[in-house]
């Protein structure tokens, strides 16, 4: 119950493909940007399921989010600059801000707006050396998503900053209570990263994209020839095949099953004793509050998991907002696993008691 990847492995349809590529000797190195025939793939999808019309000029297919998120922030960081990122949020962020010589500044979020800032939040936290933030939405480990009114607020507050937004939309179609959106059109300069990894199940693959405003896109392909040339050449080829009919709908059987996996273990965690303020409405994690039993979250998963053999993820591997008391949950497991892993936990917080 800890790890932030899907249980299903990729549609037998993709399989298919990149075995196709695989023995045509489909395998050299394409363009920096990715296939043209993927990027067109992509906009495709944007328009046909989220009412978008992307150009596929301004998609550039990546090694991963992670290669695109790298990228992207490599775009605007630079010594003596500084990036907001969540508090608690996905460490990556960070790091790769910290790696690319800036300054990651933490943003605190809190329960009471779902772990997602808001637009006064940014405004007190933007000095003269911000050059942009890094949210997620389905977020990462709060698994809720921002408003849209919220988002275009915080789009129109950096856009007078002279700054950059960058939206993680890796999570985006794994939404359980509305149908899915994008921050694609908001006012100011906006980027924004995705990935075949979770709603599309092909983690291994290591394939995502990015969308950017058409003047960064040179800039864009030269940083990604330098760092990886061209995204994996039989993995483009294989996700061809994601955007077909038959591989979406076994995409959304799944999706309904995480959906079914979530009310369970949000109802049994509340029933155990954990407090969950914040309504995890996407993505694969419940992240919970583990005060009630005494323990601070690393003390708490590690006891977890040496005594009754359950992984979760401690808060503090997400920054230092009051994450000492919080615990990240996936339910990326059968639900038969899931109810083990709750009995499991009520042993153990019982014992607590």
């Amino acid at each position: 119950m800890e790890i932030g990847e899907p249980d299903f492995s990729a549609a037998p349809l993709v399989v298919e493909a990149g075995v196709r590529a695989l023995r045509a000797g489909d395998t050299t190195y394409t363009s920096s940007l990715g296939l043209p025939a993927l990027r067109e793939a992509i906009a495709r999808h944007y328009q046909d399921h989220l009412g978008k019309n992307v150009p596929a000029s301004r998609i550039a297919v990546t090694s991963g989010a992670s290669g695109a998120l790298l990228l992207a922030i490599a775009l605007y960081a630079e010594p003596g600059r500084d990036i907001l990122v969540p508090d608690p949020g996905y460490p990556g962020y960070r790091h790769l801000v910290r790696l690319l010589e800036a300054q990651p500044r933490a943003l605190p979020v809190a329960a009471e707006h779902a772990f997602q800032p808001t637009a006064g939040d940014v405004d007190a936290a933007w000095g003269r050396q911000t050059a942009g933030l890094v949210l997620g939405s389905p977020s990462n480990p709060g698994g809720t998503l921002i408003p849209e009114d919220s988002l275009r607020d915080i789009a129109g507050l950096i856009e007078r900053r002279g700054g950059v937004l960058i939206v993680d939309e890796i999570y985006q179609n794994l939404v359980y209570d509305s149908p899915p959106t994008t921050a694609f059109g908001l006012p100011g300069e906006t980027i924004l990263v995705n990935s075949f990894s979770k709603y599309f199940c092909m983690t291994g693959w290591r394939l995502g994209w990015a969308v950017l405003p058409e003047e960064r896109m040179p800039l864009f392909e030269r940083l990604a020839q330098h760092l990886f040339i061209c995204p994996p050449t039989p993995s483009q080829y294989a996700a061809l095949a994601a955007f077909d009919p038959e591989s979406l709908a076994i995409f959304e059987k799944r999706r309904i099953e995480f959906g079914l996996r979530r009310d369970f273990l949000v109802a049994s965690l509340r029933g155990l004793g954990f407090g969950i303020p914040a309504e995890p409405n996407g993505a694969f994690y419940v992240y919970a509050d583990c005060s009630a039993f005494g323990l601070d979250s690393s003390t708490f998963c590690m006891r977890l998991l040496d005594e009754e053999a359950v992984a979760a993820t401690p808060g503090l591997d997400f920054g230092d907002q009051g994450t000492k008391h919080w615990v990240r949950f996936s339910y990326t497991r059968p639900l038969s696993e899931l109810e083990e892993g709750v009995e499991r936990t009520k042993k153990f917080v019982e014992k607590l008691r």
